[in-house]
């Protein structure tokens, strides 16, 4: 795609940060879309999630990575690979921490991985809303920053300036995407991601980072209606009767969220048939995160 404008410019902005901290929350923000999936719990985001942001003299292609931390599962450190692997394409990165507590012993293990880079780092210190300025540390660790912004990515405080800032860093070069395209990710990703929010929105406790959804079938039938089959793959006879709940409701309850808001993404009629299967310790098992899209 060509541009005529020779000071436009674009570039890859991860957004990085411990899990929870409302990562998700800005890309959508952001972008003005929902693109990434959003929960009170901890670990939503699993892959790397592309937001794309069209200004007239800039396009920014925000990265959503999944939150770093420190843990030994085989899920973990897949999830880690990612978020490491964003800062090595970046040509911003947004470092994002939260009010009140923005510098925990948690954060050291991304901090060293930003002393690692040469790219220009924004800090962003989010949830403001909750706490108001007074939160915003006067001391931050000696990283090269180049700007330190509040803000609140849920009701947009600050994001504006944010927006600005990470455009100011972005080198000189033309559009990757047309200005209609707001994510890089396909609609069977989409539809896998929304089907996994409302999982973490209906079920409580490990039942959430136990399931793995496969779309199995996607396909638009008659009258422009769209049939999706998915699987959720949980790792315990337990957590399947959990998921289905009794009488089908809890699951019934999935497909019903679920279906709402593939309806608004996909402008169209969805048919969405869900059912549950045992995959016995999927998480721990190389082939099974493979299968599930994970590595």
């Amino acid at each position: 795609m060509k541009n005529q404008n020779s000071e436009f410019r674009s570039g890859v902005v991860p957004i990085v940060g411990r899990p929870n901290v409302g990562k998700s929350t800005l890309i959508n923000r952001l972008v003005g879309e929902k693109i990434a999936i959003i929960s009170p719990k901890p670990q939503t985001t699993w892959n790397r999630i592309l937001g794309i942001k069209t200004l007239p003299a800039a396009q920014i292609l925000l990265v959503d990575t999944p939150g770093i931390h420190d843990a030994p599962s085989k899920l973990n450190r897949s999830m880690l690979t990612a978020a490491k692997g964003a800062l090595h394409d970046a040509d911003v990165i947004v470092h994002m921490v939260e009010a009140p507590d923005p510098f925990p012993e948690g954060e050291k293990l991304i901090e060293g991985l930003l002393q690692e880079v040469g790219t220009p780092i924004i800090l962003v210190i989010n949830k403001i809303d909750l706490t108001g300025m007074d939160a915003v540390p006067e001391v931050v660790p000696p990283l090269p920053y180049v700007k330190v912004i509040p803000i609140s990515a849920l009701v947009g405080t600050g994001v504006d300036q944010l927006e600005s800032e990470i455009v100011a860093h972005l080198p000189l070069g033309p559009p990757y995407y047309s200005a209609d395209v707001m994510t890089d990710q396909t609609e069977r990703f989409m539809a896998r991601e929304i089907i996994r929010e409302k999982i973490f929105h209906c079920t409580y406790q490990e039942i959430p980072y136990s399931c793995a959804v496969v779309v199995e079938e996607f396909k638009e039938r008659d009258e422009g209606a769209i049939f999706i089959r998915a699987a959720i793959n949980v790792e315990k006879d337990s957590q399947k009767g959990i998921l289905i709940g009794k009488g089908g409701n809890k699951l019934k309850e999935i497909g019903r969220q679920a279906r709402m808001d593939l309806e608004a993404l996909l402008s169209a009629r969805v048919y969405l048939d869900l059912w549950v299967r045992v995959q016995k310790d999927w998480t721990k098992k190389e082939y099974d995160l493979r299968e599930f899209g994970l590595t």
